[in-house]
């Protein structure tokens, strides 16, 4: 049997626009060959969460983030990351 990967990794992530915060310390796993479903009442954060997975918030003016999220262990805020690549690669279906 293959052992199962770990794709995306999320640790600690806050996600706030200005004094709002839209997130709070949201940690998880999303296992390779995986489905993953966010599921949750209007307003409570799984748009915003998944913009945050490739970077789509990046240009909204007070957008930041605290936290951690790696793809394939690579650092997705990491200084010089390649944006278009990253989108590329984290596909999404709202």
């Amino acid at each position: 049997m293959r052992p199962i990967r770990v794709k995306i990794s999320v640790r600690c992530l806050s996600v706030f626009y200005g004094s709002f915060q839209a997130l709070k310390d949201v940690t998880l796993e999303m296992r390779e060959g995986a489905a993953t479903a966010l599921i949750g009442p209007s307003g409570c954060g799984k748009s915003t969460f998944l913009r945050t997975l490739n970077r789509m918030n990046d240009l909204v003016p007070g957008f930041r983030t605290q936290g951690e999220v790696t793809v394939d262990g690579d650092n997705i805020y990491a200084p010089g990351v390649d944006v278009t690549r990253l989108r590329k690669r984290v596909g999404m279906v709202f």
